[in-house]
This record gives C-alpha cells, structure tokens and sequence, in this order.
C-alpha cells in the first residue's frame, strides 16, 4: 500500500507550516531542513556549531538557524525563544539531534558515566525540555486548526538489546516510551506526537557507530527525511489520532517504534 501523497498535494499541506527542526547541519536533520523547505514549510534549524548553522542558512534561503545545544538545560529557553521569535509560533518540531554515548561504542560495563549522561542529555532530555518549552505554541496552533505534531526520532535500537548499543538504545527507549505517554496526555489539546524509526541511513552518525558498514546497504538520509516528512503531512492532513499509531506498511522501517 502506498501511503505517500502526490508530490503536488505534499507541496500544498506543508506550504506555509512552521517547523523547527533539531541536529539540522548534517545527516537526516539536514536533509529534513531540505525537504520541509522545499514543500513550502518555514524552518528553524537548531545546531551546536554556529560555522555550520551559517552555512545551511547560505545554502537554503529562507531558512532560520539557531544556535545552541539541546543537551544543555540552559540552552533550552533561548532556542524556544528564538524559534518562536524567527516563525511567528510553531507548528511541528522535529527532534532529530541525538547522540550516540561513548564513541567508539561500548558495552554497558565499559561505558562511563558521563557518556551515558551526554545520551540521556541529548536523547532525552532535551526533547523533553523543548517540547514543554513550546507545548503552549503547539497547543495554539491545534486550536488555530493549523495542527501541531511533534515527531521524535527513535530507532530500532529502542527496541532491540543490541551488545555495545546500551547507552544509545536505553535512551531512545526512554525517548519513545516518553513520546507514547505525552501523545495519551495531549489528545485533548490536539497536540500529535509520534516516534518513528527511520531505518539504518548513511549519515555521520552511523559512520561514527559502524565505521565498517556497507554504505551501500544503508538507506540515503533524502529517501528517509521525504518518508518522514510524508509521515508528518499525513498527521496535519488526516488529523485523526489513529493515523499516528498506524504502521507505515510500504515502509518497513518507517514505523512508530512499538
């Protein structure tokens, strides 16, 4: 089955919609910043290295970078407040920055403390805090009937106990159990949350995990970033809390991690 709209159709559902976008100078969250700029969105992007954020300004017109680290608690009101400040409000926030822990990956036994920290920070605890930080955004928008949809980025490796994936995986784990309860708590102010794995991608990120994988056999980040901006039109389009618990059948690994 094909859940995916007509390219003409898409461009019209995100035209105009305000994004924001977390881990946007590389890998997927770059190519997210792409797709949703070229259906149309308004984009925010949030990044560590303000070298970078410059960059992918200069490279996509119209879109707004931001600097700072969602790992950080301090940095969390700022960023909010610059994403509402540069859109006028919000209408989907993608939290897409994520790290891995230790690297080179490490079993449970072997992993410091801090690394286990910094996945927590980032994994975690900064979707947590941003999105409580703009829920009041997202809550208006719903009422305003422009929709609201948070999507988390997961993994399958919230799910699966893969040796030397501990501190990356029990985060994502957090994450997308995080995302289920808050989704159950927000029905009544119309806010959608969804986690959805994307697949295993060619992205900085994996390099850095499995710097041996067959590139080849690793989905490209602009085929994933199209599947899960497709995943998010389909929420503002249908706008019915069953379409985000359903599985993208034509996309085995485009699916709600459950």
């Amino acid at each position: 089955m094909d859940t995916s709209y007509p390219t003409e159709i898409r461009q019209d559902i995100l035209r105009g919609v305000r994004v924001a976008i977390t881990g946007g100078t590389s890998g997927l969250g770059l190519t997210l910043v792409r797709e949703c700029s070229a259906r149309g969105a308004i984009v925010a992007f949030v990044a560590r290295t303000r070298e970078r954020v410059e960059r992918v300004v200069r490279e996509i017109a119209g879109s707004h970078g931001i600097v700072g680290d969602v790992a950080k608690k301090e940095d969390i009101h700022p960023i909010a407040l610059q994403i509402l400040a540069r859109l006028g409000g919000v209408d989907v926030l993608v939290n897409n920055a994520s790290s891995l822990g230790p690297t080179p990956l490490a079993l449970l036994a072997d992993t410091e403390c801090e690394a286990f920290e910094v996945a927590l920070a980032t994994n975690v605890l900064g979707p947590f805090r941003l999105t409580k930080a703009l829920l009041g955004a997202l809550a208006a928008s719903a009422r305003d009937g422009r929709g609201a949809v948070v999507l988390n980025v997961s993994s399958d490796a919230a799910i699966n106990p893969y040796p030397a994936w501990g501190a990356y995986g029990a985060s994502k784990a957090a994450l997308h159990h995080m995302t289920r309860i808050w989704s159950e708590e927000l029905i009544d102010e119309g806010v959608s949350l969804i986690s959805v794995d994307p697949g295993d991608m060619d992205t900085p990120l994996h390099a850095l995990a499995v710097p041996e994988a067959d590139k080849s056999a690793l989905k490209h980040p602009e085929t994933a970033a199209r599947e899960l901006v497709d995943r998010i039109e389909r929420v503002l389009l249908d706008g019915d809390r069953t379409a985000n618990r359903a599985s993208a059948t034509s996309h085995p690994h485009l699916a709600d991690v459950a």
